[in-house]
């Protein structure tokens, strides 16, 4: 009982450390909305200048996407995420410093490339660390903290409204930054990298730490999974690879295309579009739609290792396309009750995403993937995820104004429906399976052949 205990503590903690990334990844998204209220005053920013300024923490996520794969596989899942760490910090302090729009726009981009390293590198390490009865709940944690992570943001952005302290909003993050860095510092390195590197009696050793038993079982498979698997960008488009990349491309696509990101950024202005009275009210209400996608996010926690991946990502789906359909009905009959129809609608599909394609994506690109090119592979996911989240949210104000409020809210809703059609058809259920296990079962479902 005492080792299992010890077992048990080291995995929580390992779990907490590393997703402080997606804590950041969550405020460093979110934090934006309220700064940039003070900061195009004080740049005197037209237009086009405030949406570059607010979408560069994507450029630099793009870019930290595509990259970190490399590196992850190259220099271990730890050294990488204490560098995304370092980003964070240099990233917060050059920001809040900044004396003119290129200093900011650099501070924002260099915080960018931490956000984009974490959002695969955190749940990657914590999916190779966590037994397999446990791992659904544990990688989730990871979209938990980026819910978290942006409603912390949204009340900083409030506290420091009335003076105007916008320097304060971004140099907080180094904070969490530090603690990402040196918290990874003390931990053990993935032992499926360990043993991908031939360092397989300090993968035992970790292991032993971090398991009841079957070490010898686990490390067996790994090295069976290593014989049998190439590793290069090429082995991506590989026939072995090839549904499990269609997986997890699709699925990053659908979580953005959905329109997951209209929200986070532009609540204040759709409810105001709806008819809010007062930026304040708005705020607000978005503070509001925050915590509910944590709450939802929570209860996701509790039931992505017992009711399954799939019936969430269904669950979910659902729920978004009906509220999507609502939300831009009522647009188009213009309502007198709109106000309140289109703050239940944005509850409701916030809700609906945080019960299950939030966590669940994210989940499903750490476990999917043969273990040879599950670095690189996450990373390709992670750029393709942000590549349109960065299209919708550079989109969005211009969808409203050439076919309306009604049919952009349409159009994120038929792609729902679509989502829906192909996670009926090609995802498969994980739960409960080791990560080797996961590669057999898509082997055996898509007609992969073994020799």
């Amino acid at each position: 009982m005492h080792r299992e205990s010890k077992e048990n503590k080291f995995i929580i903690i390992a779990t907490i450390i590393t997703a402080i990334g997606s804590f950041l990844f969550g405020y460093d998204t979110g934090v934006i909305s309220g700064a940039i209220l003070f900061i195009k005053v004080q740049f005197s920013l037209n237009a086009g200048q405030e949406g570059f300024v607010v979408s560069s923490v994507l450029i630099g996520a793009l870019i930290g996407a595509i990259t970190g794969g490399t590196l992850t596989d190259r220099l271990g899942r730890k050294k990488v995420i204490i560098y995304s760490g370092v980003l964070f910090i240099v990233g917060a302090i050059i920001a809040a410093l900044a004396v003119n729009i290129p200093m900011f726009v650099s501070g924002r981009i260099i915080a960018g490339l931490g956000v984009g390293t974490a959002s695969f590198a955190s749940p990657l390490y914590i999916a190779e660390v966590a037994p397999p009865k446990a791992r659904g709940k544990l990688v989730s944690v990871s979209q938990l903290l980026i819910t978290i992570g942006i409603v912390i943001a949204y009340l900083i952005d409030f506290a420091f409204a009335p003076s105007s302290n916008w320097r304060a909003m971004f140099a907080l993050a180094a904070i969490p930054g530090l603690a990402l860095a040196l918290g990874m510092y003390f931990m053990p390195e993935s032992p499926r990298w360990l043993v991908s590197k031939d360092k397989i009696n300090t993968a035992i050793s970790v292991l032993k730490e971090i398991r009841d038993s079957g070490v010898e079982n686990e490390i067996n498979g790994i090295e069976k999974e290593l014989s049998e698997e190439k590793k290069s960008w090429k082995e991506l488009f590989s026939p072995d690879v090839k549904i499990a990349l269609l997986i997890g491309t699709l699925l990053a696509i659908f979580q953005q295309v959905t329109g997951i990101n209209t929200v986070i950024y532009y609540a204040p202005t759709i409810l105001q579009l709806a008819g809010f009275s007062s930026a304040s009210v708005s705020i607000l209400g978005t503070v509001g739609i925050g915590i509910v996608n944590v709450v939802m996010t929570i209860i996701a926690l509790n039931l992505i290792d017992k009711t399954g991946r799939r019936p969430l990502l269904i669950i979910s789906i659902i729920g978004m396309v009906i509220t999507l359909f609502l939300l831009g009905y009522f647009f188009m009959v213009e309502s007198k009750s709109l106000t309140t129809v289109a703050l239940i609608s944005l509850i409701g599909y916030v809700a609906s995403f945080a019960i299950g394609l939030g966590p669940v994506f994210w989940l499903l690109t750490s476990e999917i993937f043969p273990l040879s090119v599950r670095g690189i592979a996450s990373s390709f996911v992670a750029f393709i995820n942000w590549t349109f989240n960065f299209i919708v949210a550079l989109t969005f104000p211009d969808l409203i104004v050439t076919i309306g409020k009604t049919y952009t809210f349409w159009v994120y809703g038929i792609v729902g429906i679509i989502a829906l059609l192909f996670i009926l058809r090609y995802v498969p259920e994980t739960r409960g399976l080791s990560l080797e296990q996961i590669q057999a079962l898509l082997s055996k479902k898509f007609g992969k052949k073994s020799n």
